[in-house]
């Protein structure tokens, strides 16, 4: 078979294991040789719908069986895989579906209004998840596709948001992705027998790279949630004994908060992995004295993600560091000229490995701005002690972390200045008992104008997914700057952490 790519990972697997659970979703399970089934004949709709290599076919969802069986369709013929964030506005999926150049976009019901309106004034072809999806998959041919696939060829394309706002497509190459699921697979020693537990959205590179794949490339179970409930999820640990699964901060803490916490058997838990946001000592603690084994990690959508891993050994002893380089990764702190810096000193944290993106999508002047002579620079700001164990210690991209989601504010700020009376405006983020962080607002109205605090958020609904809208809204005479007029977040930051309290939204 000349396909080398993901495309063939399941069915090399089918006729290895072709009997085994693959995929658990809502109480059914497909098996190894059902999934490679459903994937070969999704592969030869999309055939049929005049997709090609290097074309492109988007999933707008929850989290559902169709990312794997897509993205494993896509692969089969040379096709590229495009999630799409599934809390965005029509606005918003739009502007990836036109500059990735969407072929088809498979949606779920739940968001036809979203997907039409994305897709009205392009040629994208879309098709519904349920029924429609399931009958072109039923009539279409289940004969094996052979077509060429390397690993230097495109797999998927992966939209993140960039300091200006814009997103950009982070593009992986099937080399990219099998490295990538390499480091987990090694570092977590993932096992044949896995039964791994998806909570945490598909369309980030942590449940996709870190979870789900790694799990079907070693031929173990995937037990796929439509989202994070903490009830559910603890029921789902106990009763189908879940070996492995991921979440940031915020969902860990939600378990623990739950009423459930306590009397659930945790037992089957070999390992759980953190990352996105800084890991509270409460929380290590609260794992540990159930059991359970806590592997802390670092990374961006732009490294597949996985570029450090804390492994459960050293969690107490390394607490607060994001871990050691993934084996097939090179980290390094440098400082503004790129010269490596000493242990205990801060620099910026830069990455390299056979798992870091190829480029930008379309954006040639991004990517080399991202990439210092080979090595990906991350925009964070990172210590190494002398063991080689890194702290995160700031982001040069003033990017917002909460709960999970990565929030940039120049976006945030650029929606504001779209509203009547703001003049100016600064959006940074302050810590947040609940999700990490929180965004804040501070802006200027114009002279003459009154502007409703209370109303800024409504104003944005239209304009910006939910958990991008700023949780506080703080007027003032002027927007702190530098000399070069440069706004000074660290100044807003530490005026506004002190003056205003936590309050959960």
């Amino acid at each position: 078979m000349r396909n080398q790519g993901v495309g063939s990972w399941i069915w090399r697997r089918s006729r290895q294991c072709p009997l085994a659970p693959a995929l658990e979703f809502r109480g059914q399970v497909s098996t190894y040789a059902q999934l490679d089934d459903r994937t070969t004949r999704f592969a030869h709709v999309l055939r049929g719908l005049g997709v090609g290599p290097g074309d492109r076919v988007g999933i707008l969802s929850t989290n559902h069986p169709a990312y794997l069986e897509v993205l494993f369709s896509c692969g089969i013929i040379g096709a590229i895989f495009v999630p799409l964030n599934a809390r965005l506005t029509a606005s918003e999926v739009a502007f990836a579906v036109q500059d990735s150049g969407l072929a088809v976009l498979v949606h779920s019901t739940a968001l036809v209004a979203v997907a039409v309106g994305a897709t009205e004034t392009g040629s994208t072809r879309r098709i519904a998840l349920g029924d429609e999806l399931d009958a072109l998959i039923a009539a279409a041919d289940s004969s094996r596709i052979d077509e060429p696939v390397v690993g230097e060829d495109l797999c998927f394309v992966m939209y993140t948001s960039g300091t200006t706002g814009k997103p950009k497509g982070v593009v992986m190459t099937h080399d990219n992705v099998l490295f990538a699921v390499l480091n987990a697979v090694l570092d977590l020693d993932l096992c044949s027998d896995e039964v791994a537990l998806v909570c945490a959205p598909l369309f980030h590179t942590a449940a996709l790279d870190m979870v789900a794949l790694p799990t079907l490339f070693k031929g173990g179970a995937v037990v796929i949630e439509e989202g994070f409930d903490a009830r559910r999820v603890l029921d789902v640990v106990e009763s189908r004994s879940v070996t492995y699964t991921f979440g940031v901060p915020t969902m860990l803490d939600a378990l623990v908060a739950h009423s459930m916490w306590a009397e659930t058997d945790l037992s089957s838990l070999r390992r759980v992995v953190v990352a996105a946001a800084p890991v509270p000592a409460r929380t290590l603690r609260a794992y540990s004295e159930r059991g359970v084994k806590m592997c802390q990690g670092y990374g961006l959508t732009e490294s597949g993600p996985g570029a450090t891993i804390l492994a459960s050994v050293d969690a107490e002893r390394k607490i607060g560091t994001a871990g050691v380089p993934h084996t097939f990764t090179d980290v390094r702190i440098v400082d503004a000229l790129s010269e490596p810096v000493s242990p205990g000193e801060r620099g910026e944290i830069q990455i390299q490995g056979p798992h870091v993106m190829k480029e930008y999508w379309g954006r040639p002047d991004a990517t080399a701005d991202v990439f210092d002579d080979g090595w990906l620079r991350t925009g964070d700001i990172g210590i190494a002690d002398a063991e080689g164990f890194v702290t995160i210690v700031d982001r040069l991209k003033d990017m917002i972390i909460s709960g999970g989601e990565n929030i940039y504010p120049a976006e945030v700020e650029a929606a504001l200045l779209e509203l009547p009376g703001v003049e100016s405006c600064a959006v940074f983020g302050v810590p947040d008992d609940k999700w990490g962080e929180s965004a804040v607002a501070a802006i200027t109205v114009s002279e003459g104008t009154r502007v409703a605090l209370d109303s800024l958020a409504e104003a944005l609904g239209g304009r910006l997914a939910g958990y991008k809208i700023p949780k506080r809204y703080v007027l003032v005479d002027e927007i702190p700057r530098n000399p070069t007029g440069k706004i000074r977040k660290n100044v807003l930051r530490e005026q506004y952490s002190a003056s205003m309290p936590n309050r959960p939204g």
